[in-house]
């Protein structure tokens, strides 16, 4: 897992979190002798379908009441993680994701079996990996489903002056306009920590329940465990705004540096100093000079928040789901859906930018 991948830190802090309750952790090892040539981190989680159904589904199943509630919520053996922004399976120099797949299958397929599992997924993996994917759909009767896009700058720039002038005339008037406003509306001064002690580690835990609440997607639901090992890594950075006058944090941004990308990995903000105060701009820009304070050429973003990350200046990064039930007309009908499925039909900040530059340059990569 070398950079830009999330590697280690992840998978460590998730472990020792305390997720039980959400989460199963596994890894699939493919030996070679007593070599291990290839890992695949795995997890199981009993999930709501509305994450990745098309609403219309949601609403059918909700009809049947207690009787279709085991269609509503999923028991699923994924292949990836629950926080990483993309899915991929570790492998040794000269071998291939190809070579490894099929035994792989063979393995989850037992694991599916034994968990109780209703279905199997392959979560999030990029293009990189549809080829092999795909070669294995075939052979192993998967399905592929349009996933919610990653985000990405893959040239930020030296300096925040330099990004801007990056952006397009009107993005980069409408970022200065946010920035003027929130600046005349709140004084901010801006703190970069890092190994947090436990009084921030409290302020940062209370607004990430902020913005948690708030969001319409939910996957997985992190603690405050989580915070105080994720903040202690030599390779997370927080970014904290705070009000002068009374010195209380107001907003932060979780930062992890790898090799020369930076990921905007979690936010929390104090929705309550209203909508003029445009937090997440603020968080933006300060991430930006840290990031190219820290060298990095590259940023990431992750997904969902659509709107405000494709008006400033972010590519949709292409992702998809190759899954497979355990029934096989539960497997048909998925199938079927699954064609439905769409960006649009996913997340509405994608639906009203379908019309973007920046939608139809993804599009022709191939969603």
């Amino acid at each position: 897992f070398p950079p830009p991948l999330e590697g280690r830190w992840l998978y460590e802090t998730l472990e020792q979190s305390r997720l039980e309750d959400q989460f199963s952790f596994a890894y699939a090892l493919v030996m070679r002798g007593d070599l291990v040539v290839a890992m695949a981190p795995v997890f199981t989680a009993t999930l709501p379908i509305s994450l990745i159904a098309p609403d219309f589904v949601d609403r059918a199943i909700r009809l049947g009441g207690p009787l279709l509630r085991h269609l509503r919520f999923q028991k699923t053996l994924f292949v990836g993680s629950p926080c990483s922004d993309e899915g991929h399976v570790g492998t040794l120099p000269g071998v291939t994701l190809a070579d490894v797949a099929p035994v792989l299958q063979d393995a989850l397929w037992q694991r599916v079996r034994q968990a109780g599992a209703m279905n199997l997924v392959w979560k999030d993996f990029a293009e990189a990996s549809w080829p092999a994917l795909r070669t294995l759909s075939r052979q192993a009767g998967l399905c592929e489903a349009v996933s919610y896009p990653g985000t990405s700058i893959l040239d930020i720039g030296s300096s925040f002056e330099e990004y801007l002038a990056r952006l397009s005339a009107r993005r980069r008037h409408n970022l200065r306009k946010k920035l003027r406003l929130s600046r005349a509306h709140l004084d901010l001064e801006v703190e970069i920590a890092s190994r947090p002690d436990a009084a921030l580690i409290d302020d940062i835990w209370r607004l990430f329940q902020n913005t948690y609440e708030r969001a319409t997607t939910k996957f997985e639901r992190l603690n405050r465990r989580f915070w105080e090992l994720a903040c202690d890594k030599a390779t997370s950075r927080l970014i904290v705004l705070r009000e002068r006058f009374s010195g209380k944090p107001v907003a932060f941004m979780l930062v992890v540096v790898e090799g020369r990308r930076a990921i905007n990995k979690f936010l929390g903000i104090d929705y309550g100093l209203g909508p003029r105060s445009y937090l997440y701009f603020r968080l933006w820009e300060e991430f930006v000079r840290l990031a190219t304070a820290l060298g990095a050429e590259a940023v990431q973003s992750g997904q969902t928040s659509y709107r405000a990350k494709l008006d400033m200046g972010h590519e949709l990064v292409p992702l998809s789901n190759f899954f497979r039930y355990r029934n096989p007309v539960f497997h048909k009908i998925a199938a079927l859906l699954a064609k439905r499925i769409s960006w649009s039909s996913l997340d509405p900040d994608l639906a009203r930018a379908a019309g973007s530059r920046a939608w139809r340059a993804a599009a022709r990569e191939g969603r």
